[in-house]
């Protein structure tokens, strides 16, 4: 069986001989999720670093993984396209900033806006 090594968690300590020493360690804390009409999405064309393709950019999701993973496969199956959700945005392939714009503000994302 093997032991359970947490040693990449530990911080600000390599080791310690004192055997009722408790080291810090750091956890991250799953925010959650706002309901829709609290949250500030901003929604952009952007072709940069994309070899000229078209993306269309959802900023400014707070929450956690799992509900950014959600919207984003919902908008991606709304708008026939491809795409991806991670680090607090959504790209989906194409230029679907109007549609998106919409089906957000149906879905109660009201504060949502067009960026740039």
């Amino acid at each position: 069986m093997k032991k359970n090594n947490d040693r990449k968690n530990r911080l600000n300590i390599v080791y310690s001989t004192n055997p009722d020493y408790n080291y810090e360690r750091e956890y991250d804390e799953e925010q959650e999720t706002p309901e829709p009409s609290k949250q500030n999405l901003r929604v952009k064309i952007d072709r940069k670093n994309r070899g000229g393709k078209v993306v269309t950019l959802i900023t400014g999701f707070v929450g956690t993984e799992d509900d950014l993973k959600d919207l984003g496969k919902f908008l991606k199956a709304k708008c026939g396209a491809g795409g991806a959700a991670k680090d607090g945005e959504i790209i989906i392939q194409g230029d679907f900033k109007q549609k998106v714009l919409e089906l957000l503000q149906k879905e109660g994302y009201v504060k949502t806006k067009p960026a740039g």
